[in-house]
């Protein structure tokens, strides 16, 4: 998971950023990496070398992607840098916002995983793939997913999953919420039971991220100059509703 583009002290990528690989290890991404090497393949004119990862978050897309591919990765939090670079020491970070950075070189690829869910309005989406394209040779292929795409939200859905690291115990519990269906934004709140040696600390922690019908983000691929390849479910995972979208930046 990668940082928010605001300046909210949203404590994940704070100091709670510790608790993300205990509960989303590294191992759990092998899956989601694969499908990023098979859309950037299929999606890119020529061979794909070198990556951009906008909102890199600590890295556990990177650890698997890197055995295929050359990885510049960016987020925004400081937290989750370290542990993106202490998980990917062969790996080059930079601290940036998805919508603004400029690196100031070109990518055969660009992606952008679950970060992605931060940008809040259709402008913020629109400045995030406008970085992509911005960044990518003529060919190359941009791919991100909509894993809170306004089809498939389910209002109050809420989440559990434990991890454990020597004797730290994490339950890591999330609650989805439209307060106002009428905006383009949901809360998620987040619950954390950390036990050491079986003595419990409760934490929270609230974030504001984006919520869109994908035909927004198709006709947003298309409005920053993408020829837009793929935009639906991953036909390899029939199971998994959520919409893929992979642009092409022509040339």
């Amino acid at each position: 998971m990668g940082a928010t583009p605001r300046r909210e002290r949203q404590r994940l990528y704070a100091d709670l950023s510790w608790t993300w690989p205990i509960v989303s290890p590294p191992e759990h991404y092998v899956g989601e990496a694969r499908e990023f090497r098979d859309f950037l393949r299929d999606g890119a004119v020529g061979d794909v070398r070198e990556v951009l990862h906008l909102g890199c978050g600590g890295g556990h897309v990177d650890s698997h992607l890197k055995r295929y591919v050359g990885i510049t990765g960016v987020d925004l939090s400081p937290a989750m840098l370290r542990l993106a670079r202490r998980l990917n020491p062969e790996v080059t970070y930079r601290r940036g916002d998805m919508r603004s950075v400029r690196l100031g070189r070109m990518f055969d690829g660009v992606i952008v995983s679950d970060a992605v869910g931060y940008m809040r309005s259709p402008r913020d989406l629109a400045r995030a793939f406008a970085t992509a394209y911005r960044h990518l040779r003529p060919g190359g292929a941009f791919v991100t997913y909509a894993e809170h795409a306004r089809e498939l939200f389910e209002q109050n859905r809420t989440e559990a999953i434990r991890g454990r690291h020597g004797d730290v115990e994490v339950v890591f519990v999330e609650n989805r919420y439209d307060p106002d269906p009428r905006d383009t934004t949901f809360e998620a709140t987040f619950l954390y039971l950390i036990r050491r040696r079986s003595r419990l600390t409760v934490e929270t922690d609230r974030h504001v991220l984006g919520l869109f019908p994908a035909a927004t983000w198709r006709r947003t691929l298309r409005e920053a100059g993408f020829q837009v390849r793929h935009a639906g479910p991953d036909p390899a995972t029939p199971d998994d509703p959520v919409p893929w979208f992979v642009g092409r930046k022509p040339g």
